[in-house]
């Protein structure tokens, strides 16, 4: 939502756009010290705040900001599936992931649900105001540090080739599901691929994601019911 501000004399108007933000974080002193950060720049105004994912989709659809600041972790609908939804229902707002996660498996799932900047909420304050106004324009930003962990996904992805893929997984994801499938934990899996055991952790969360299941027992009923792992003869019997 657009307002614009005039100022000056007949001769001199200067029109000011000013940015509607939403903020979107379940700790109540986090939002109010942001808010009042954003509210003392001349060209933001934060027009409602929410605790949750759901009370943020109510919040856009009445108040229609520019830009979200949304945390990721917060009851009922996380940020990321909020982030999701509301791209796909209203694709013109700009969504700014801030929280305190900088795992690769959360700046993934953040990036692919559609957000437009991923910043760590130790960030300097002048960050959080660049990035507000960047989206606005268009543009996306994500945290430096953060930066190298998504190339390295691209070029994981790019590096799979359709030869390699069996029922859309790469090789790397197939061994991932049969050591999930095989009973095995996340410490047992990293000492058998020789993965940190957070990689294996990372891994498995986005794989998770891609198959469309919560857990590790759903991962392995549907590597079963795919076809994907060979089931025990007392399981065919």
């Amino acid at each position: 939502m657009l307002t614009i501000a005039e100022s000056g004399d007949n001769m001199n108007t200067v029109n000011q756009v000013t940015i509607s933000v939403a903020l979107a974080d379940d700790h109540v002193l986090f939002r109010q010290a942001l808010r009042h950060l954003l509210d003392s720049e001349p060209d933001i105004h934060v027009i409602g705040e929410a605790s949750d994912g759901r009370a943020i989709q109510t919040l856009v659809e009445k108040e229609q900001p520019d830009v979200i600041l949304m945390d990721i972790n917060m009851p009922g609908i996380d940020g990321v599936t909020a982030t999701r939804e509301l791209k796909s229902q209203i694709p013109d707002v700009r969504i700014i992931i801030l929280t305190m996660f900088s795992e690769d498996g959360h700046v993934i799932r953040a990036v692919r649900a559609g957000a437009d900047a991923y910043l760590l909420k130790n960030s300097e304050s002048s960050k959080v105001v660049d990035a507000i106004r960047a989206v606005f324009r268009g543009e996306s930003v994500i945290e430096p540090q953060l930066a190298s962990k998504l190339l390295s996904e691209f070029r994981r992805v790019s590096d799979v080739s359709e030869e390699d893929a069996m029922g859309g997984l790469s090789t790397r994801e197939m061994d991932l599901l049969q050591h999930v499938a095989g009973g095995l934990s996340n410490k047992e899996i990293a000492q058998r691929l020789n993965l940190a055991e957070s990689t294996v952790k990372n891994r498995l969360s986005l794989l998770f994601e891609k198959l469309g299941v919560k857990d590790r027992t759903q991962a392995a009923i549907y590597a079963l019911s795919h076809g994907l792992i060979p089931m025990s003869k007392d399981e065919q019997a």
